[in-house]
């Protein structure tokens, strides 16, 4: 049980996308008084108090900010409902009740160093391939409206946005990611794993990392403006967030390509030499593995792969 939270922020926006897809805007009571104060892909603490069962205590979940650290106040989150939720005590079926005016409490220090600068360096020039499953979209949606924020002209074409959801309702921030594509040559790819007539999708069809399976990557690749068996290291490096699923599957997915996880546990285990750098990175806030490091019937033959991949 957690102890009692003070609030210090209030909702002041909230726009439900679905019945369990909502965008949410957060006001603090004492605003940081500098700016900014977060890097785009940080997140920040939300919590709430259980007011209807007391004995649960509060509840705290960490949560990406989309919002650029450039624009003024409030903060947006970009948030599901857990339908399924491990904890007795899950946020989002708190948040889910409130509304416009509700206080709440958000940690005023952002974390986090899923962000370019601390990844691969704000001035490397590889393609940035961005590859999100559902809520997983929001620190991508930030880096990419700092980089407008601090220049609306801005050439986007080295930023590469593949976004994965089952229904195309779910395909967040879709039309402003679409006029940034005419504007700024923003490559991005919206897929839905449950495509239906009703829904009127002619876009991509399937999970999102099945984009790098063998039978389309070269399709992919051709849209990134590549040749044949260019996706590669040298020319671009990835980064993924969402479902530990869509992470473990992504990276299975290239390490014949010689991607190299940050991770230092799976490097290890995958037997990656220490002098090779980094070239996939992902968010993960569930603690399930991204791979099973400890069966020898998964990381033996990826170990193999690696090798290969490596030379």
């Amino acid at each position: 049980m957690g102890n009692a939270l003070a609030y210090n922020a209030t909702i002041v926006g909230r726009t439900d996308l679905t019945d369990t897809l909502s965008t949410f805007l957060i006001q603090p009571d004492m605003p940081p008084r500098t700016r900014p104060w977060f890097t785009a892909g940080q997140y920040c603490v939300l919590g709430l108090n259980n007011s209807e069962r007391p004995t649960l205590g509060s509840v705290r979940r960490a949560m990406s900010i989309a919002s650029a650290p450039e624009a003024d106040l409030p903060l947006e989150f970009y948030i599901r409902y857990v339908a399924r939720p491990t904890s007795e005590n899950p946020l989002t079926h708190l948040l889910w009740k409130l509304g416009t005016g509700a206080r709440i409490y958000l940690r005023s220090v952002a974390a986090g160093v899923f962000t370019v600068k601390d990844t691969v360096g704000i001035d490397d020039a590889r393609l940035r391939v961005m590859v999100a499953a559902g809520t997983g979209a929001a620190p991508f949606i930030s880096m990419i409206r700092s980089e407008v924020r601090r220049n609306p002209l801005i050439d986007l074409s080295k930023w590469v946005l593949l976004h994965g959801a089952s229904y195309p309702t779910e395909l967040g921030y879709r039309r402003e990611l679409l006029e940034l594509s005419t504007a700024n040559r923003l490559k991005y790819w919206g897929t839905v794993s449950r495509p239906s007539a009703e829904h009127h999708w002619a876009g991509d069809v399937g999970r999102v990392e099945s984009f790098f399976a063998p039978e389309r990557l070269l399709d992919l690749e051709h849209r990134l403006g590549l040749a044949a068996n260019d996706l590669t290291p040298d020319r671009a490096v990835i980064f993924a967030c969402g479902a530990t699923g869509t992470i473990g599957a992504t990276f299975t997915l290239l390490i014949d390509r010689g991607f190299v996880p940050h991770a230092p546990a799976i490097r290890e285990a995958l037997g990656v030499p220490p002098g090779a750098r980094d070239s996939m990175f992902y968010e993960l806030y569930d603690p399930t593995p991204v791979i099973d490091i400890d069966d020898p019937e998964v990381i033996e033959p990826l170990r193999a792969r690696m090798k290969a991949a490596l030379g």
